[in-house]
């Protein structure tokens, strides 16, 4: 048995520049097993963001990839959080990411059922490639590491069907593995519902799983990585590094020069980790992310860290996670239920490198040594260092600060911390 209720009305940009998120309240009476939520609206004239928060607080963030959602005390749709619909009032929570001067009509209908749903089926896991690694990167490239660490390629930016992405967390696990990649950090937008399957899906794969959240607004996107639970991306975001810090986990700006999702919140607690190169850096004779990330550490307390981002969705898109490739130096040998929190701690004490993929050229930071492999003929550039690798694997004086390798027309290949 259902009961249902419609809510209608226009956002107007007045709505839009007052916050950039509106709540809706809906009434939930005692006896209500499931919620279902959908939203309504002209999408040619406009972007609205989907969201839920119970009595108890936030349930869920879909963003604009969903239309509806339904949450059940077993089950819930991806991207929100399963549990108990508490009575009382609810809140829709809609992002008025783009709203025409004219404003925007739309409708919500929430539906309240008696009896929960049956389950849907999850797909099967059968539109990735499913074999496992063969080896960890670091000894395919026979890459040279310190006692008790080992370096571990990844990637630090992925999503998946619990925000816009259209891969389950196992079809994404496999597919990182199969793409030579030993952790991924999966990121989706706003929500954290996709921790719970992460170590399930996360041994069979044989790639260690990092739990993060794009943290998402209209000014600009920032990755908290490891186990620290549902960052508020309606607060301020020196809040959110705080929150993050005090968990033990790492912020990091993702993509900051990258088209409508750039940088541009103001900070007072500057995050070290920043997200250097990103997939939509095409064109890496482009100076635009270095001269940026030069200027942000201008206000940083310690070092700037580098990390990368290939910010996977889907498929159709033509490339791989690990496109770039984030290399960080981690204690132990990278598998196990400990591999995760190894991989966070390793770019909170800035033991990162980026390269274009697995297999690329690469620049590691060894103590007071870099590593150059199989970068014979590239440029290392850094401040105060100019100078032409000879060999597929140099060992060169490491001088402090980002240093990156370039070919002589200035495209970058790899950088290091």
């Amino acid at each position: 048995m259902t009961t249902g209720a419609a809510i209608s009305g226009t956002w107007t940009l007045d709505d839009r520049l007052a916050g950039p998120v509106a709540e809706v309240p809906v009434e939930v009476r005692p006896g209500t097993a499931a919620l279902t939520v959908s939203l309504s609206y002209d999408r040619s004239a406009g972007v609205l963001d989907l969201g839920c928060a119970g009595p108890e607080g936030f349930r869920g963030w879909s963003g604009g990839a969903r239309s509806a959602y339904t949450v059940t005390p077993c089950w819930a749709t991806p991207g929100y959080l399963p549990g108990e619909i508490e009575p009382g009032v609810w809140r829709v929570l809609v992002g008025l990411h783009r709203v025409p001067l004219g404003g925007l009509a739309y409708e919500i209908r929430v539906i309240r059922h008696v009896r929960p749903p049956a389950r849907p089926r999850r797909r099967r896991p059968s539109r990735v490639p499913g074999s496992l690694r063969p080896e960890p990167a670091a000894v395919r490239r026979r890459l040279p590491s310190p006692p008790g660490h080992r370096w571990l390629a990844g990637d630090l930016h992925a999503h998946t069907d619990h925000s816009d992405g259209t891969l389950t967390v196992r079809e994404l696990a496999r597919l990182a593995a199969a793409s030579g990649l030993d952790f991924l950090a999966v990121t989706d937008h706003n929500t954290v519902s996709h921790h719970a399957e992460l170590a399930a899906a996360s041994a069979p794969a044989g790639v260690a799983l990092v739990p993060g959240q794009e943290v998402t607004t209209d000014l600009g996107h920032a990755g908290a990585l490891g186990d620290v639970g549902w960052i508020d991306f309606r607060r301020p975001p020196d809040e959110w590094a705080r929150a993050v810090r005090d968990r033990g986990g790492v912020l990091s700006v993702n993509h900051p020069v990258a088209a409508d999702c750039a940088w541009r919140h103001p900070m007072t607690d500057r995050p070290r980790t920043v997200e250097l190169w990103h997939r939509s850096w095409q064109d890496r004779t482009r100076g635009a992310p270095l001269a940026w990330a030069q200027a942000w550490a201008a206000g940083l307390a310690g070092d700037l860290v580098v990390v990368g981002g290939g910010d996977y969705h889907r498929p159709e898109e033509g490339h791989p996670p690990g496109a770039p490739t984030t290399w960080v130096l981690a204690e132990g040998d990278g598998r196990g239920p400990g591999a995760a929190g190894a991989v966070v701690r390793a770019v909170a004490e800035g033991r990162t490198a980026v390269s274009a993929s697995p297999g690329a050229p690469l620049l590691l930071r060894l103590e007071d040594e870099f590593v150059a492999v199989d970068a014979d003929g590239l440029v290392l550039w850094g401040p105060g260092t100019r100078r032409v690798v000879r060999g597929d694997l140099a060992f060169l004086p490491a001088g402090p600060g980002v240093h990156r390798l370039e070919t002589a027309a200035n495209e970058l290949m790899a950088v290091c911390s």
